[in-house]
Order: structure tokens, then sequence, then C-alpha cells
């Protein structure tokens, strides 16, 4: 079933290249853009969203404020943040207020394609470079408490098929360069584990 996304961002460029990027993609039905919260919650509110990509640093009302409307005005609707931002706190509030995926702006066009389609069939996803923060977070505090005043829900987060990632050892060529370890992460080939957020569709 084809499904209509909502693009949120206020950068004209890098707008313009989502929406070229999903133009053709044989799961979208229709594109819709908005350079605000505001304006993103206006287009919600007047079609059937079905995916919606939110920026965070979006001006006046950011992204997370716009994910926790929309998700209490509909469940059923997927938000998933793609931002430059990697901040700790800023990852753990995006996940209180609904969000189904977390991605850097970093990534390549191709996998954002593929984490929309996964995100459409229920799934959830994190970027690399922030699992870390959502795994540390279940491990401190396994119950994620949302910021609803009504109807308050704890998300149960559940780690299931963790594969552990290869890692690749390499000789310091430079002693000032070495941090702590001779060891590096191939990012490229980390495999994310599957997240399961009880509570939440």
């Amino acid at each position: 079933m084809k499904k209509n996304i909502l693009i949120v961002e206020d950068h004209e460029l890098t707008r313009f290249g989502l929406k070229t990027t999903f133009e053709n993609v044989d799961f979208v039905e229709n594109l819709y853009e908005a350079d605000s919260a505001e304006t993103a919650i206006q287009i919600f509110n007047n079609n059937n969203i079905d995916i919606i990509i939110m920026d965070l640093g979006l001006p006046n009302m950011n992204g997370i404020e716009a994910t926790k409307q929309i998700r209490s005005a509909n469940k059923d609707v997927k938000v998933i943040i793609l931002t430059s931002h990697n901040d700790e706190k800023e990852v753990l509030n995006s996940l209180k207020a609904g969000a189904n995926a977390y991605c850097s702006k970093e990534i390549n066009p191709q996998r954002l394609i593929e984490v929309v389609r996964s995100v459409a069939d229920d799934a959830a996803w994190f970027d690399p470079s922030i699992a870390h923060v959502v795994l540390k977070a279940s491990a401190n505090s396994p119950s994620f408490e949302t910021n609803e005043t009504d109807n308050r829900k704890n998300y149960d987060l559940t780690y299931d098929n963790v594969a552990i990632p290869e890692v690749h050892t390499h000789e310091a060529s430079d002693s000032t360069n070495a941090v702590s370890s001779d060891a590096s992460v191939d990012y490229d080939n980390l495999a994310i584990p599957e997240v399961h957020i009880k509570g939440r569709k």
C-alpha cells in the first residue's frame, strides 16, 4: 500500500533534496512539504499523512514538540527524525514524544528510503551514531515515561537479535592520535538491533 509522506524541513535546499529523493519511490503516493512545525501540523490535520520526516531544529516550535502533538492526535502516523543533532537529551526526548526512527542527515539517500520503508512496516530504526544512547538509556532505565499529562504510558524498550559489530584493529601510526585503544569500529557494517517499543504502534 502506497504512503503519503510529509517532509518537515526549514532549509529549502535540504527540503528539495528530500523531495527529489522520494519522488519516484514505488511505495510513495503523495509528497507534502512544510518549512515549519506549525505548517506541518496544519498539513497533517488537512490530509491523510502516513509518514513524517521531521527535522528538529525548526523555527519557533521545534520538531520534538511537533512530533508530540502529532503523535498525540494520531498514534498511527509514523515519525522519522532526520537531523544533524545527536545530543542525548534530544534523542531521548524525541523517543518520548513518539518518534519511530532517528536518523542523521549524513545518511545515504538510498539508505533513508529503506529506513522509511521499514518504518512504514512498523519497524523502529536508530542511526548508529545514537544507538548507544538508546542502549544506555534502556540499561539505566528500562522504562521511558512520556510527557503526556493524560493517559500516561510507560514505553518499555526491549532488544532482540542484537548483532555485535565486526571490529577491525589497526596500529596507531601516531601516538598523539591514539585515544584509548587501537581498535576502531566499522560503522558501515554495524548491525543495529531491532527495537520493540511496547505500548506504541
